[in-house]
């Protein structure tokens, strides 16, 4: 509880050298996070994280321009064929340009990534302010709920709902969504803990203030900047997630996505094959768009919490 307390101590200190108050609105925490601007660029680990993010974006809109082929295209005559000028990734099992594959699935990434980042930011700042504020029995439940989300695979869990539900991109993103929340949950639990007996909450409480009130006028704006930074890190795994489902055989196979690619180079045995430009490039993508956020999460996460600092290279 210790830490807990010198972390919000410090978001505390932070948001007041921003100009801000105890009773933050909606708006002052989008003047709170235009903040993290500054944050990014005086931490290392989050300046290389959104370097690389942007270095995809760009790539994502300029993929209608950049890729010679369609991504649909297919060419019996060009089947398995390496990297060249013509196909600068090679092609796959179907003749397809995975150069262009490549470049459109960064979209369908990004889109899951950030979509299913939404709903479990909602679902675990509900669950874990609900949580910390009220104690007793409904603490309990929601723990527990928690607890088992947080020992069971997510993935196993995701393969079987997935399969449940259909296998459309929305459901996949809710399926993620839903089963990715109780990290945040666990974290914003602890805080509110500690948050909730501050002078200012019992103020609050003793002027008649209502209870969601004081969650999301007084309490939720304390606790928000972890909160942004625990949702990069989501973001991170969503991409991951949608990625091994889509590998498995869970979701939409026509989608461009390189869970997709890297399912069709495994099933048409590539790995074996030695056909290396069928896997690499999208191995390879997808690992650098998940760690861009992991950099952008881990080093936000330092730079609100000091004991989680250490020397950057």
């Amino acid at each position: 509880m210790a830490g807990s307390n010198g972390l919000l101590n410090t978001l505390a200190g932070g948001l007041k050298s921003m100009g801000l108050s105890m009773g933050l609105r909606a708006g002052d925490i989008l003047l709170g996070l235009k903040n993290s601007a500054q944050i990014i660029i005086a931490n290392k680990r989050s300046m290389a994280g959104v370097s690389i993010i942007a270095l995809y974006v760009i790539l994502a809109v300029l993929a209608p321009y950049t890729s010679p082929y369609s991504p649909y295209q297919t060419d019996v005559n060009s089947i398995l064929q390496p990297p060249s000028l013509q196909h600068l990734f090679g092609t796959d099992d179907a003749g397809r340009d995975l150069f262009s594959e490549n470049m459109y699935a960064i979209w369908t990434s990004l889109i899951v990534g950030l979509f299913a980042t939404l709903v479990t930011v909602v679902v675990g700042t509900v669950v874990g302010l609900a949580s910390g504020y009220y104690g007793g029995l409904l603490d309990e439940v929601l723990m527990r709920v928690t607890d088992f989300l947080l020992i069971v695979p997510p993935v196993m869990l995701m393969i079987v709902i997935g399969a449940l539900l259909g296998s459309s991109l929305v459901n996949i993103i809710l399926v993620i969504g839903l089963l990715s929340w109780s990290p945040i949950a666990r974290v914003i639990r602890s805080m509110v803990l500690t948050v909730k007996e501050w002078p200012f909450v019992e103020a609050s409480r003793a002027m008649g203030a209502g209870d969601k009130l004081i969650m999301f006028k007084h309490i939720f704006p304390i606790i928000a900047p972890v909160v942004f930074a625990n949702s990069m890190l989501s973001v991170a795994n969503a991409i991951f997630s949608h990625a091994a489902l889509l590998f498995l055989g869970v979701g939409n196979i026509n989608d461009i996505s390189w869970g997709t690619i890297l399912h069709f180079a495994y099933t048409s045995g590539s790995f074996t094959a030695g056909y290396w430009w069928y896997f690499t490039p999208p191995g390879i993508m997808l690992l650098g768009l998940v760690v861009g956020f992991m950099l952008l999460g881990v080093g936000l996460e330092e730079t609100y919490n000091p004991r989680l600092r250490v020397k950057q290279l």
